[in-house]
């Protein structure tokens, strides 16, 4: 709740060695080594070339393991932690905190969204722009712009939440926009509580990779608090969440849907009034 292998520079040495015997009527002396200081020479230009060789092998190593590690970062999965997951199947959420708001009536001026979902129906939600701003102004840039409409739902684990806002919907892609992650964990104060019908934002393990990918949550989770950003709760269409998670069939016990399976979000609707 997401190097290039260096060509290896041929030996120097490619010259093929002149016969320097022409025979026994030769003289004697044409079968003699050639001067000592030339095979030095010779010597130290091969360990040279060596040692140049073996520079750009290691430079390249390096940068190909470098490179490695910006592609993993980069195509790290959006997600909620996998301790949130085996909390919410042992039902072991704590309470809310003391001064967390724990539902839509602790949110004054809320702004709603209408989340409609193909096949089952609209589910509106009060967000609150006081608790998490820069996460609401994100989440409502995009649903204006469109970015949600044909979406999917892909990760969904009954009796904890369900996940969606992926153009790829595999859990690696978003928005091209990544926003600061407003939670205590990364020194936003947020009061707002993951029980049963928040909204929240997914991300990776860097905590500043929120983009487009949110969940509701069906069941009190509340260990998500101060590690994820929740920015509002479901007012009404609670019902269509819990259809929508006892229907689902995961291939795995990560919540993954399979494609042709995953719930369409048909629009997102901005309003400023209820």
């Amino acid at each position: 709740m997401e190097g290039k292998s260096q060509k290896k520079p041929q030996n120097a040495a490619q010259g093929k060695p002149q016969n320097t015997s022409q025979g026994k009527s030769q003289n004697k002396q044409k079968n003699k080594p050639q001067n000592g200081s030339q095979d030095g020479k010779g010597l130290i230009i091969i360990c040279a070339a060596v040692a140049v060789v073996v520079v750009l092998l290691l430079v390249a190593f390096i940068a190909r393991g470098l490179g490695a590690g910006r592609d993993a970062e980069q195509n790290a999965e959006t997600t909620v932690a996998t301790e949130a997951d085996d909390g919410a199947a042992e039902g072991t959420a704590d309470a809310a905190g003391d001064g967390m708001v724990t539902g839509p009536d602790g949110i004054e001026n809320p702004i709603y969204a209408d989340i409609t979902v193909e096949g089952y129906g609209t589910i509106t939600v009060a967000m609150d722009a006081s608790a998490a701003p820069i996460t609401v102004e994100n989440f409502i840039a995009l649903a204006e712009d469109g970015f949600y409409d044909g979406l999917t739902f892909h990760r969904i684990i009954d009796g904890f939440m369900m996940q969606g806002g992926d153009p790829e919907g595999t859990g690696l892609g978003g928005a091209d926009q990544e926003i600061v992650g407003e939670f205590s964990a990364n020194g936003h104060d947020n009061p707002l509580s993951h029980t049963r019908g928040a909204i929240s934002m997914a991300r990776s393990q860097n905590y500043d990779s929120a983009s487009s990918q949110f969940f509701i949550v069906q069941s009190d989770s509340t260990y998500l608090d101060g590690q994820y950003a929740a920015f509002g709760y479901v007012t009404s269409g609670m019902e269509y969440v819990d259809q929508i998670c006892r229907d689902a069939k995961p291939t795995d016990g990560n919540g993954t849907i399979a494609k042709e399976d995953q719930p369409v979000i048909t629009s997102i609707v901005i309003r400023r009034e209820e």
